[in-house]
């Protein structure tokens, strides 16, 4: 899923960032969320617009909009994109809606291969029915929710001789979930430099998707399912609410409880950014996206921040998948241009540019270059976290299936109502109310 935070009201008024080149009789848009890498975008279709003619303009939205505008422009039918980097959520209802055009064709003549792209981004941004191989896009950016920690924290003697004598184990990377915990639980209230800090800054947002986003990284380590993989959509008790996920859910309780800093009750990507940037915490979860801005920042960067992929825990090891694939708009009025825009993004040597330029890459030839891991502090962290992740529904219903889980999770979590059991409990009950709405049951 991404890294749009998905306002759940039919409409909501959005401010858009609009970059266009000289508007000319061969022009068409391209629509995306406004943030870094989507300028780095506009530069790299410089290359593009010189190559075929065309000329690109640009719709970036803020993320706090970025769904709500676009799904709406979907739905409407709208001329605005002719392009769309949209969320991996939203490929089974541009599919079954027919608002995404299908790329097989066009793949297949003209040498795209999703073999070239890391399988977990085929599966999560292009592929509908999931586990088919019918596509509805290009992986356009690649991401993941990892861990950035204090390295300069860590290594400091008295800290690591004291955590060495309360949990018997070296100050370090934790080996997993239960680790991390221990990690948190020890620099709770601490006083550092002067200052006091806290354990860790976790997603715990409700209004979008941001508690979902984080919960899921410890739930499918200690169970979760999204059902029976034989039955998916009939079979969810049992899988959505087993022992281990119950346990999962626990887990993240007594995280939030034990761990995190006062006032953190509704926080997503930008708080836990400004948190871990600001000194308040040792641990920080959030996407792989925020990691180049970690690394350059003057206050935590270079040697004081270390990177590493969500921990494992006693029933698995993954993590929550983020990221977006690129589309052509069904409705537009320039779909041989933008299938052409499509075939040149495809090219290796412009999806190398692509990550140089700050994009995230999905292609093998990229990510899986012997030089890569080396290339960034963060990248080992990058492609450890990519070859373990896991996504959220992308059935056409995904926003009532989230919206729920928002509401169960957050209200046991944060507020603090009811058991665990139950919380996943009325979980199963909501989903399955929602899929027979839907006439999967």
């Amino acid at each position: 899923m991404k890294i749009a935070r998905f306002m759940m009201a039919a409409a909501v008024a959005s401010i858009s960032t609009t970059v266009a080149t000289n508007a000319s009789a061969e022009s068409m848009t391209l629509c995306w969320a406004a943030w870094d890498p989507a300028n780095a975008l506009v530069e790299l279709s410089k290359d593009f617009e010189e190559k075929s003619g065309i000329d690109m303009e640009f719709e970036f939205v803020p993320w706090p909009n970025f769904a709500d505008r676009m799904l709406n422009e979907l739905n409407s039918g709208g001329k605005l994109c002719d392009l769309m980097i949209g969320d991996s959520q939203w490929i089974g209802g541009a599919a079954e809606n027919g608002q995404y055009v299908k790329l097989n064709d066009f793949f297949e003549a003209n040498g795209i291969s999703m073999d070239d792209f890391l399988p977990a981004t085929v599966t999560g941004y292009a592929e509908w029915p999931k586990g088919t191989p019918n596509y509805w896009a290009l992986p356009a950016y690649a991401d993941v929710v990892g861990w950035t920690y204090r390295k300069d924290w860590f290594s400091r003697p008295e800290l690591q001789a004291e955590f060495k004598q309360k949990y018997g184990y070296d100050l370090d990377v934790p080996k997993d979930l239960e680790q991390l915990k221990d990690i948190a639980e020890f620099f709770q209230g601490r006083e550092i430099d002067g200052k006091t800090v806290y354990g860790a800054a976790i997603y715990t947002e409700r209004g979008s998707e941001g508690i979902t986003m984080g919960v899921t990284n410890v739930l499918y380590n200690y169970g979760f399912e999204y059902g029976n993989p034989e039955n998916p959509y009939a079979e969810l008790d049992g899988w959505v609410n087993s022992e281990g996920a119950v346990k999962g859910l626990e887990f993240y309780k007594e995280l939030y409880d034990c761990c995190t800093p006062p006032g953190s009750s509704d926080w997503y990507m930008s708080e836990t950014i400004d948190a871990y940037k600001s000194g308040q915490v040792a641990l920080q979860m959030n996407f792989a996206f925020i990691w180049p801005g970690v690394n350059a920042d003057p206050n935590v960067g270079g040697d004081r921040t270390g990177y590493f992929a969500n921990p494992p825990g006693p029933a698995g090891h993954f993590a929550q998948l983020g990221g977006q694939g690129i589309s052509v708009v069904a409705n537009s009025d320039m779909k041989d241009a933008a299938l052409e825009y499509i075939k040149w993004f495809a090219q290796p040597e412009i999806q190398q540019r692509w990550t140089d330029m700050g994009g995230a890459s999905a292609m093998r030839s990229v990510v899986e270059a012997p030089d890569f891991p080396d290339k960034q502090p963060f990248n080992k962290a990058f492609l450890e976290s990519m070859a373990i992740v896991k996504d959220f529904w992308a059935e056409p219903a995904y926003a009532s299936l989230l919206q729920a889980m928002q509401d169960r999770v957050h209200t046991y979590v944060v507020a603090g109502q009811g058991t665990a059991k139950e919380a996943l409990d009325d979980l199963v009950i909501d989903w399955s109310e929602i899929f027979e709405d839907e006439g999967k049951l």
